[in-house]
């Protein structure tokens, strides 16, 4: 897919987005789970298909549930860590490893858990809530990783991957009710507040203190782009917004990009 499967009321705005990215010193891409979409990763909160449709986050994700009931928790995260280790990084992916080849992205900071951006090749991750590569033991702070942790909970009879100490594992992911690891939100804060421009791309901007990390940009005299489906609160600070099919869109910035070289 290239900037040609951009709509046409789109293509301009894209055009726009190379200029501002060309002319910046810096420039950070903050992700969320619309980036996922394409590879067949549901996002959470789209109205049919969200996650959380079906789901209540509060007895599923949450520190408390996994501590008060493992077995229901490891029932519901087992599924959904079996389905994302088979997933794969989409064009969208693959356009911001492009650019940061190339000298145009510094980093990539992402509230995804699903390893896709890694998968794709990115350098310089900060993943801010964590991610599914390793599960870890609450008493004895020893780690898993996600291959060993599948079989432990293959072969638990109540499907709880537990720790050589006994003790339930938990997915390295940050939780409802955990606060975000300090030197990720301390790197990510530092990228936001000298980024040129912060391209915000498939997230609801909801989720704090992430979603605070485009008022540091523009605080500091940089501008925002948001690439997502649907509103966000950043949307009337934004120099460009696009709303379209984020893999045409950013392979279209690359395109776009390449032209003004």
């Amino acid at each position: 897919m290239t900037s040609a499967a951009i709509a046409s009321d789109q293509l301009e705005r894209v055009e726009r987005l190379a200029e501002l990215i060309s002319a910046a010193g810096s420039v950070v891409a903050l992700t969320g789970a619309g980036i996922s979409v394409p590879s067949g990763i549901p996002d959470f909160r789209t109205p049919g298909t969200g996650l959380w449709e079906h789901v209540d986050p509060m007895e599923v994700a949450h520190i408390d549930a996994f501590r008060r009931d493992p077995e229901r928790f490891w029932s519901f995260y087992g599924d959904r860590f079996a389905m994302l280790e088979r997933k794969r990084p989409n064009g969208a992916h693959r356009a911001l490893v492009a650019l940061e080849r190339r000298g145009l992205l510094d980093a990539v900071v992402t509230q995804n858990i699903d390893r896709l951006h890694a998968r794709a090749g990115t350098r310089e991750l900060i993943e801010v809530h964590g991610s599914i590569e390793t599960a870890v033991c609450l008493d004895c702070g020893e780690r898993h990783p996600l291959g060993e942790v599948r079989a432990r909970l293959a072969a638990d009879p109540r499907g709880i991957p537990r720790c050589d100490c006994g003790k339930a594992l938990k997915p390295g992911v940050v939780l409802f009710g955990e606060l975000l690891p300090e030197g990720a939100l301390r790197r990510a804060e530092a990228l936001a507040m000298r980024a040129d421009v912060l391209l915000c791309v498939g997230s609801s901007l909801e989720v704090w203190p992430v979603a605070g990390l485009p008022e540091v940009t523009r605080a500091a005299g940089g501008r925002t782009a948001v690439l997502t489906q649907g509103p966000t609160p950043e949307d009337i600070h934004a120099a460009v917004k696009l709303d379209g099919d984020v893999v045409a869109e950013l392979e279209g910035l690359v395109a776009a990009l390449d032209r003004l070289a």
